[in-house]
């Protein structure tokens, strides 16, 4: 799970596959505001691959795109939101949201805490770095993660979710430079965005099998919200 959580079940990721391309059309229309051509558009380049490798219908990404370049006449206008509190059995969580209604999303968010414990604002961000985050693949055979590390400028880097995948971590205000200087050391750059890793990641293995269950529900049903982009919980492993 580590800094992002995210489905892990093949039941849950199936489910979940309408809900991902309904938050890469968000991230598609915020990147194509500042231009309609991914190949002028780095941020867009990189989101529009993020959705052909799940295979996101084509008409749904143009449509995407179009509408947040505003040539389809409608006014795309989302507010960022964060969340913070506790899943159960004190897990820290932090929750990214995107919505077009500030006032439906926080009522959201009041009803799924009521099994955990919605904090305010610094309540958990404490308890987690802001980071740059860059998953990445070796584009070929010799391709070593902490040499790219060292040498393209990342804090850290670990495992991805996907195997043969690395997360590079950054300085928020390095992401760019960084996700740049990787192709040159070997690997290929799948996503970038900033995010939150935990401090102090509590150990799945401290929790009993029903109560990480537990967890896992709370979770889930973040992530399955309409306005929810991100949720990145305070596990390790």
């Amino acid at each position: 799970m580590g800094a992002q959580w995210k489905a892990k079940h093949k039941d849950l990721a199936a489910n979940a596959k309408g809900r991902l391309f309904g938050k890469l059309a968000k991230d598609i229309m915020i990147a194509a505001r500042h231009g309609a051509d991914p190949a002028a558009n780095s941020r867009l380049r990189l989101v529009v691959e993020q959705a052909r490798k799940v295979s996101m219908p084509k008409e749904t990404l143009d449509r995407a795109i179009k509408k947040g370049a505003g040539l389809t006449g409608e006014t795309v206008h989302f507010e960022h939101v964060i969340y913070e509190g506790f899943a159960p059995h004190r897990v820290p969580v932090m929750v990214e949201c995107l919505t077009d209604n500030v006032n439906r999303a926080a009522s959201d968010m009041r009803v799924l805490f009521r099994k955990g414990q919605l904090g305010t604002s610094g309540s958990v961000s404490w308890d987690f770095d802001h980071v740059g985050m860059i998953e990445a693949e070796p584009a070929g055979k010799g391709a070593d993660a902490e040499v790219a590390a060292i040498e393209a400028g990342a804090q850290d880097f670990h495992p991805g979710d996907e195997e043969g995948t690395t997360v590079f971590l950054t300085d928020p205000t390095d992401l760019d430079l960084v996700s740049r200087a990787l192709p040159a050391q070997g690997f290929t750059v799948l996503s970038t965005k900033l995010g939150y890793k935990p401090k102090n990641p509590i150990d799945p293995g401290s929790l009993s099998a029903v109560d990480l269950e537990e967890v896992e529900a709370f979770l889930a049903a973040l992530d399955a919200n309409e306005d929810v982009q991100n949720v990145f919980a305070g596990l390790g492993g």
